[in-house]
């Protein structure tokens, strides 16, 4: 509901929420999203899932924008995402964290703005970014997963990213969730991240 608030706030009209696992647990918490003042629609996935690529591809049809804004579902974070913004030549950009504890190894690289998969300091793709149709061209609908389609793109240099060092929790584990619970609730301190490895 975090997101779905957020971007209300942001005044976007629309959401797109995929669902697979425990779906519909999601659309009995979310409904029309009229409790929002926003319109939520429901990408199904079928029987075993799409992985997060073909999941993305999949709620494209349900957009009527060339850019659509790309969160994970379980991530929390303060970052302003009004202040999101992809350069024109551009066919995706991500907000990437520094590492957290549990992927120390980081996913990706800069070199100036751009994305690569080499060098180093290596940051965590955030599950967060802007991506415009384009992005998928020439991508096959069905299962795949979103990280090797973006190494792809990133060695012909068509993907930029910012490092966002504000907080930040993935909780996709029960135990990142309670601590981050904790967290919110002034019960536990923050965790201090490395700027990447």
């Amino acid at each position: 509901m975090f997101h779905v608030e957020q971007l209300a706030a942001m005044g976007i009209g629309s959401v797109v929420v995929n669902l697979a696992y425990l779906g519909e647990q999601i659309r009995r918490a979310l409904g029309d999203g009229s409790t929002w003042n926003i319109r939520i629609r429901y990408s199904q996935e079928p029987e075993g899932a799409l992985e997060t690529g073909g999941g993305i591809l999949q709620a494209f049809g349900y957009c009527q924008t060339d850019l659509v804004l790309v969160i994970n579902g379980d991530v929390w974070t303060d970052l302003p995402l009004h202040q999101l913004s992809i350069p024109p030549a551009s066919d995706a950009h991500l907000v990437l964290v520094p590492n957290p504890a549990h992927h120390p190894g980081g996913d990706f690289a800069l070199s100036g703005d751009r994305l690569t998969g080499h060098g180093g300091p290596r940051f965590t793709y955030s599950g967060i970014g802007l991506f415009r149709r384009r992005f998928f061209q020439g991508q096959v609908a069905g299962r795949f997963p979103l990280g090797p389609l973006l190494r792809r793109r990133s060695e012909a240099g068509g993907i930029t990213a910012e490092v966002y060092a504000g907080a930040w929790s993935d909780v996709g584990a029960p135990d990142r969730l309670a601590r981050l619970d904790r967290r919110l609730r002034g019960l536990e301190p923050a965790e201090e991240a490395p700027l990447g490895t």
